[in-house]
């Protein structure tokens, strides 16, 4: 399997395989297909997260609970994506945003990679004309398993557990989209934004080996990434690979699931708890 994270350079020696995708997407509710629209990488398809990469949500589901396999298959197809397309997506983020298209392509044996630098690694001209590619074959195939965490594993002790979002959200400070501010009990903050350097690409080897083991991540753990829905909790998980640990499981229902769950005891401030 191709690297989890490459360069403009790499897609460039692989132009007749390799399909850019992009994949903003905002909390704030801004609309990432007109982000798109007024300009995007040449060539590049846009992959709308709510519709094709997220089952409708549910306070018993979480906010983008991971779709059918065959809704997935659809929009993967539908957009032109082939089982044996390379796919390399962006955002305007960082790739935190992105990073779910990568790990669900990635988790269910395609290749594809997050776009070091993001939107801003390019510095030609951007397209406004929407990319158009003929439907494709994409096969549906069940989301393993072993990949996946549910709200009994992400409360699970013996597992490191970590929580992707910003520090304010992570202690309770402040919550805007879940009726609970706060973390897991036992869950360790590592913001993804903090797996990327002031340029918007990802630290070096070594630092992101750091940051995770100072997070209680060993070869040998058991790593459950959660975050505020199950997206930016991919970029996690992308690091983690990037790092050279073995791969970790996404809990997809995420804080807007565990928040719900009233019965759940809830942890505030920077300690695990």
């Amino acid at each position: 399997m191709i690297p989890p994270v490459v360069d403009l350079a790499w897609c460039q020696e692989r132009p007749d395989r390799t399909v850019l995708a992009d994949v903003r997407w905002y909390l704030d509710g801004r609309s990432g297909r007109a982000s798109y629209d007024a300009g995007h990488l040449p060539g590049a398809v846009f992959v709308d997260l709510d519709r094709w990469l997220a089952d409708e949500g549910s306070p018993q589901a979480g906010r983008h609970p991971l779709p059918e396999p065959a809704r997935f298959a659809e929009g993967m197809a539908t957009l032109g994506l082939a089982d044996d397309d390379i796919v390399v997506a962006y955002d305007d983020a960082g790739g935190v945003i992105a990073a779910r298209l990568v790990w669900m392509l990635r988790a269910t044996g395609h290749d594809a990679a997050l776009l070091d630098g993001g939107l801003g690694a390019y510095d030609g001209p951007l397209e406004v004309a929407a990319a158009r590619r003929p439907a494709a074959v994409f096969t549906p195939r069940p989301w393993p398993a072993e990949r996946i965490a549910d709200l009994d594993a992400a409360g699970d002790r013996s597992h490191v557990v970590l929580d992707a979002r910003n520090r304010d959200r992570y202690r309770g400070e402040q919550d805007p989209v879940d009726p609970r501010p706060g973390h897991v009990p036992g869950a360790v903050n590592v913001p993804c934004r903090e797996n990327l350097d002031a340029t918007g690409r990802f630290l070096p080897v070594d630092e992101l080996r750091q940051r995770f083991a100072e997070a209680g991540v060993t070869d040998r753990a058991t790593v459950v990434s959660y975050c505020g829905s199950g997206v930016t909790a991919c970029h996690n998980l992308l690091a983690l690979e990037l790092a050279g640990y073995p791969p970790g499981r996404l809990y997809p229902g995420s804080w807007s699931q565990y928040s719900h769950a009233s019965a759940r005891p809830v942890a505030v401030g920077d300690a695990p708890g």
